[in-house]
């Protein structure tokens, strides 16, 4: 018996149980009437900004897939890369290991317009890179603004260490980006020559990558409340730990691990307000969104039957020939 396909799902499953378990025993004096109250507490002018950030977040993350397709040479129209790439991360980031999730979505599609299996698994290697690249950089930015963010999980660190570690982030970035410049020679892996990603290409991932995490992280920020709120800079460093974490487990859809991160990130605040504020981000990120993409796969693959039905009827019936 064959145990490899079952290893990603059992870390998924194992990570929500032991976040499931930690956030019952810290939450069990909490009652669901608190958290709806939070839920009421949030302006009709927050709500809205919070939808803003979602529709940011959604339109960057079409945008890895542009940078992916620019790299391979391979342009594609916007409103088709928008909805492939939509969909994948919709599916991805609900069903978990949103790297694997979302390469068999992105193969059904972008197969249908001509990219090999490489070519697709180039693009999804880069999209991941450009996420983390977005990911170091911007923590690297908080790092050094708001040191103290680091506090909050580690106490007693020295005050100059994470200043440090956000200065070292940033100038990874910065040699990232010369290579760039000084377009160093091609790497050959096995059959495949990958070439080192272009300034105009680097540029793009410097982008979009921290427009996503920003528009993503905005959605908790606009739906906590004022009072304790201790700025959108350590609530950005926050979502950053927090979503890390949560793609590392493979929880589907960072089930528990999130509301871990926050509760502990944010001790300040009331934790049915941070609870409420992590299911209104559950609600534009994941669960909208997955609702979309259902709708989305259902139109692909109809198409896809009407044009082999096409296909069909006009090729001519060799018998007749």
């Amino acid at each position: 018996m064959k145990i490899k396909p079952y290893i990603w799902p059992s870390i998924g499953l194992t990570a929500v149980a032991v976040c499931l378990w930690l956030l019952y025993r810290d939450l069990s004096g909490l009652s669901l009437a608190d958290v709806a109250s939070s839920l009421a507490a949030i302006s009709g002018q927050n709500w809205a900004l919070a939808a803003g950030g979602a529709v940011l977040a959604y339109t960057a993350l079409a945008g890895y897939d542009r940078v992916a397709l620019n790299y391979l040479g391979r342009p594609m129209p916007w409103l088709f890369i928008v909805a492939c790439s939509f969909t994948a991360y919709a599916v991805g980031h609900n069903i978990g290991a949103s790297v694997f999730s979302g390469a068999v979505v992105r193969y059904r599609a972008y197969s249908s317009r001509g990219l090999s299996a490489a070519e697709v698994a180039t693009l999804v290697a880069l999209c991941s890179f450009t996420f983390g690249l977005g990911t170091v950089f911007l923590g690297g930015i908080v790092l050094v603004i708001e040191p103290g963010v680091s506090e909050r999980f580690v106490a007693q660190i020295p005050f100059d260490i994470p200043s440090v570690a956000g200065a070292l982030m940033l100038a990874f970035v910065l040699f990232y980006a010369i290579g760039g410049w000084l377009q160093y020679e091609p790497v050959r892996i096995g059959r495949h020559r990958f070439r080192y990603p272009p300034l105009p290409i680097i540029g793009q991932q410097l982008i979009v990558a921290p427009l996503e995490l920003v528009g993503a992280a905005s959605i908790i920020y606009f739906a906590l409340p004022e009072a304790g709120n201790p700025g959108f800079m350590v609530v950005l460093g926050i979502f950053l730990a927090s979503f890390s974490v949560a793609l590392l487990s493979h929880a589907p859809g960072g089930i528990g691990v999130l509301e871990l991160v926050f509760l502990a990130g944010l001790p300040e605040i009331e934790p049915a307000a941070v609870l409420a504020a992590l299911l209104v981000f559950r609600l534009f990120y994941l669960l909208i969104p997955l609702a979309f993409s259902v709708v989305v796969i259902l139109l692909f693959e109809r198409s896809q039957l009407l044009r082999k039905s096409a296909r069909r009827r006009t090729v001519p019936d060799a018998r007749g020939c």
